[in-house]
């Protein structure tokens, strides 16, 4: 094991592979990110630009749950209900299943992927313009839950 070592080498050597001159003390420049407005500053400003300051407003005891809605795109809204509650409504025209995102634990609808030819009312708390759109154009309904 030790054969491999550069130790191993440089025994008998004076000052070790550190130079005589500049001599190789403890910590020269400062222990760790010392010094980055300092000493350190061109290294800093070269390769990490913006560390230094604020940006933004501070939000004091910010709580999550204001927040927090779950997503679900068009793709997947008929997932929530049965395929046999897809094929029941499929011929009928004068009414629509009711497709119910909240209870389903999604708050908001996106508009991603389309929707089969068939009218829905979907229910939920948020839509995108391009999901409202969607499902207007397969003769649905958004409604909005609070």
């Amino acid at each position: 094991l030790n054969k491999r070592k550069k130790t191993r080498k440089l025994r008998g050597h004076v000052s070790h592979g550190h130079g005589r001159i500049g001599k190789h003390r403890k910590h020269p420049g400062g222990r760790g990110n010392a010094g980055g407005q300092h000493h350190h500053r061109i290294n800093w400003d070269k390769y990490h630009p913006g560390y230094f300051g604020k940006v933004g407003m501070r939000h004091f005891h910010l709580t999550k749950q204001k927040y927090w809605s779950p997503i679900i795109n068009l793709d997947k809204v008929w997932s929530l209900v049965s395929d046999q509650t897809r094929e029941t409504y499929k011929d009928q025209k004068d009414i629509a299943p009711v497709i119910d995102c909240v209870r389903a634990g999604y708050y908001k609808v996106l508009g991603k992927g389309n929707l089969p030819k068939q009218p829905v009312i979907v229910k939920a708390k948020f839509f995108s313009s391009e999901a409202q759109r969607k499902i207007r154009a397969v003769g649905g309904a958004c409604v909005l839950v609070a």
